[in-house]
Parts: C-alpha cells; structure tokens; sequence
C-alpha cells in the first residue's frame, strides 16, 4: 500500500530538530532570563562540524561483506556525517558533549534495511560476527536510549530503520492501519489524513519521532485522555529478533495466556527491532477546539483534573502548568501572565459532542475556582507546542541549563512527589551556585493518579553535564523513595536503568534478563539499556 508521502528531514547533529527553525532569543528576554537566574557563566562556543575528530569505523571487513551482502553497499554507510548523525540522542548531556566536539561513541557503520526479512538477516549477520545493534528511529531520545554503547563487542552499528516507511494497510472496517517502524508522524499523518483518519498521536517529539519509536518506549502524546497512550492503541507487532520473527497479536483482546505484545512494548530494542505496528485509528474530527483558564494555585488545578478523570468527564486534552511554569512560560513568549495557575483544556470531535463535553468539563472547573481566560491563550500554547526543545538549544547556548525530568504517581502521593523533587533537585544545584527554578505541570491523567513533568532552568556553570547529572540522581532517587515511578513517557534507557530494580524488584530484573536471553542470547540487541546492570 505504497504512496508517496513528505519525508522528513535530518535533525541537526548538536541540537534538536530542523537547523532552520533554531530559534534565538531576544535582547529583553535574554535579559529577563539572564537576571532571574544569576547567569555568570559565558557559553562555550559549539565545536564546529569540521573540527570533529572521529575514530575510523571497527566494523570488521566479514561483517561489513556480510551487511552489504543483506542490504546492499549503499545502505552500509561509514562516512564521518551519517555516523556522527547517529551517535545518540537529545537529551541536554547528549547535547553538551556534541557541542564539545565529543563524538566518541558514534557507531561504526549505519545500516538501512527496506523490509522485515532484512532487519531479521541483518540482525543474524551482527550476531554471527558479534557486532552490537542499537536500533534507530527517529532518534529523539532524552534518556539514552540510542547511545551507541558497545558493551562486551568491539564494534557497533546503528540500525536506521527510515526505509520502512510504509501505511502496509488500513482496514477501515476495523479502524486499524499497519504501519512499519521507521515512519515518522508527520509522514504516517499525511498516508493516514488522505484517507481521513489519523493517530491522534501528538508528543512534543512529533516532528520527528517514529512509529516504532513510539511502540518501544510507551510514549504518550498530548491527547492521551482523549486518544489514549501509544501502548493503549496497538492492536498488532511484527517484531525481528536474532532468533526469529514474532508476530503478535490477532484481536482486540485475548485470554490466551500472557499478551507477549507487553514484552516488545517499552522495550526500547533490547529485546528485538520492531518493524510493523498495527494501531487503532479514528477519523479525522470535524472539529478541534482549545480553551484556558486559571486556576488559583496548582493544588486546586490538581483538584480538578481529578475530578473529572475519576467521573469519566477528561477532555481530549488537558494540562495545569504551575505558577512558575504560567509565568516563565508567558516571560518568554513576551505576553503578559495570568495570575495563579494556567490550564490549558482540548476537545476534538463533532460540534455537538464537543459542546456536550465543553460544559461538563466547566461545570467541574468552576468548582474548584477556576477563571476562564479570555483572547488566545490556548492557540498561543498549541503553536508553540513544538518550539521548547529549540528554546533549550537557545538557552544553552546563553551560558543556561535547562532539562526536564517526568514521572507518576497515584492521586494521594502526588503532592508529596512534587515537594519532593522540587527539593532534591533544587538543594543539588543550588548546592554550588544560584538557586534553580524549577516548575511543573500535569499533563496525562488517569482515574487513579497522573503525571507531573518537571522543568529546570539554572546558571550551567563550569561542569554542566556533572551538574545535571548530580541532580538528576537526587530527583530519581526521591522519586524511587516516593513510590512513583521513575518514568512515565520518556522510557528508561541509559539513565533510569540504576532505577529499574527500586521499580521491579529484583525478581522482575530476572525475568527481564530471562526474556532477553530467550530472544538475544548473545546480547547484542541495543546493549547497558532498561535492563540494570548487577551491581
């Protein structure tokens, strides 16, 4: 079911996303910025592309005849610029180091097979020759998830799944599409808008992410009440493992036995490359609409997004920013902010479902206090939607360092968490400089509990990769020892693994060193990911 589609473009090697939507930030904002924080520090200028020094590719001649032998030698690439693009992921470290001209751990060769049979020999041809895979998408991660680690193996290739980029099939009847791993959603949008339907799928990382991105990880977009979370919608896995094809998945719901999808969703390719997901769908709606109000303090935003997860009344979309994060977020775009707490509310569907749901949800803000807000509020939020991560980029490279950590819990804990990791994270970089400010927002809510995602903007200092990771540590442990978990998006990767056993326990830690052994004996599938290293 081939069609042509837009195809998305290349994500700058240093920074996030498109390199001609960098953003800068204006003289007054930079000023406003650089003030409120006690911003000593000048930013080091960026390592240009051409001062990179790259270590020659280790990949074995065998295994490289072998991989050009499965895909063909234009697929096996080991130029400078293809590695570099693939030597990990955007999370602010990852950044810091690119910026630094650290490119150390890019892979030694990129391979791009077109179909499932491909990714299952190339994956048999790496474990043959012993080379380490790390599969890659649209390589968005923020938590290590695509670092080039080698482990045990002397060479490593990144696995760049872009060729399968097909809808395979929409069975409108049903209202699924299968759709193969390396599209990203821009892309699935358009084959699945021609046809008038859509993922409703929309994190901040849309511009760039992938379908099986979003399947290995759980990803969760900004409509997930309305939509549900990635995992929530598939239906179907094609999955290639070194030891062969799973295909998973024939209703929407089974009682024969364990539902092994669980195993391959969220496992961020340790346990096998993802290559076709069958997902629901809805059409596209009539009609899209966003409103804003503010709540008096976060306490009482909580409150109401409680309120009408618990009655079933959620919106398509709903989000309670903090004071903090209602006045920065408002600093830097220039406008002016609304006292209090700034919720934004989305509703898709017809005109009259959505009128239907718009005064149930009222009715339940009101009583917790809340004002609704006049002009453009909410237009302005959703149109600024995909910037933040540029915005970052632009504050680093302002001597500021700003990263965002997330995490759940149940309704009763979710205070206390809040309290919790604001401290740890602003007692560790305060600890050796000017106090950080740190915010927060609720933005996926569930009958029993949701989300809060937090945000830190501080002078980067002389070590701010140091830094940051001191801090992450702290808020990952009073996460851990506030019984939420330790990721509710953003996957676990390199960074939250030390935090997987505190999740698990030690028993589950086994049973995923088990289920890893079954399907990649050797290990190399994507290696020191989501499974916790023994200490």
């Amino acid at each position: 079911m081939t069609r042509p589609h837009h195809r998305v473009g290349e994500m700058a090697w240093n920074a996030w996303g498109d390199p001609g939507q960098a953003r800068t930030l204006n003289d007054s904002v930079r000023q406003l910025i650089t003030q409120a924080l006690s911003v000593t520090t000048e930013a080091q200028a960026p390592v240009p592309e051409a001062g990179l020094v790259l270590e020659p590719s280790a990949l074995p001649d065998a295994a490289r005849a072998a991989l050009v032998t499965v895909v063909g030698s234009e697929h096996v690439l080991t130029d400078a610029r293809t590695r570099v693009l693939r030597s990990g992921g955007k999370s602010t470290p990852d950044l810091l180091r690119r910026r630094a001209g650290d490119v150390a751990s890019a892979p030694d060769a990129v391979v791009r097979p077109g179909t499932h049979q491909e990714v299952e020999e190339v994956l048999a041809a790496c474990a043959w020759h012993r080379v380490a895979v790390v599969p890659f998408g649209g390589g968005t991660s923020v938590v290590g998830g695509v670092e080039p680690l080698r482990g045990e193996f002397g060479s490593l290739v990144s696995l760049d799944l872009r060729r399968l980029d097909r809808l395979v099939e929409l069975d409108t009847e049903s209202g699924t599409a299968t759709l193969e791993a390396g599209l990203r959603t821009p892309e699935a949008e358009e084959l699945l808008n021609a046809e008038g339907f859509t993922l409703g799928h929309f994190p901040q990382s849309y511009e760039f992410a992938t379908i099986g991105g979003y399947a290995a990880t759980r990803s969760s977009g900004q409509a997930s009440a309305g939509y549900g979370r990635f995992d929530d919608m598939v239906t179907g896995l094609r999955v290639a493992t070194p030891r062969g094809t799973l295909d998973l998945g024939r209703a929407p719901a089974s009682a024969a036995g364990p539902d092994l999808r669980q195993l391959f969703l969220g496992s961020e390719g340790t346990f096998g490359v993802i290559t076709e997901v069958t997902v629901r769908v809805r059409r596209v709606p009539e009609e899209r609409r966003d409103d804003a109000w503010s709540f008096p303090d976060f306490a009482r935003g909580v409150a109401a997004v409680r309120a009408l997860a618990q009655s079933g009344a959620l919106p398509t979309s709903i989000r309670v920013s903090d004071e903090t994060e209602t006045f920065v977020n408002a600093a830097v775009a220039g406008a002016s902010a609304p006292a209090g707490c700034l919720a934004v509310v989305g509703y898709e569907g017809t005109e009259e479902r959505i009128a239907e749901r718009r005064a149930a949800v009222d009715a339940v803000l009101r009583e917790h206090d809340a004002t609704p807000l006049s002009g453009d509020t909410a237009g302005d939020w959703r149109r600024s939607r995909f910037s933040g991560p540029y915005l970052r980029d632009a504050l680093l490279d302002t001597g500021i360092l700003t990263e965002t950590l997330e995490t759940a819990a149940i309704w009763s804990g979710l205070a206390p968490l809040r309290e919790r990791v604001t401290a740890a994270l602003t007692e560790s970089l305060g600890a050796d400089g000017p106090a950080p400010v740190v915010f927060c927002h609720l933005s996926h809510a569930y009958p029993a509990g949701a989300s809060l995602y937090f945000t830190v903007a501080t002078d980067a200092g002389a070590e701010p990769e140091e830094r940051w990771r001191a801090a992450k540590r702290s808020a990952s442990d009073a996460i851990a020892a506030s019984g939420a978990t330790i990721t509710h998006h953003h996957a676990v990767g390199v960074d939250h693994a030390p935090w997987m056993e505190a999740e698990i326990g030690p028993l589950g830690v086994e049973v995923l060193t088990a289920v890893k052994k079954a399907v990649d004996p050797l290990g190399i599938l994507n290696p020191g990911k989501l499974i916790p290293t023994p200490s």
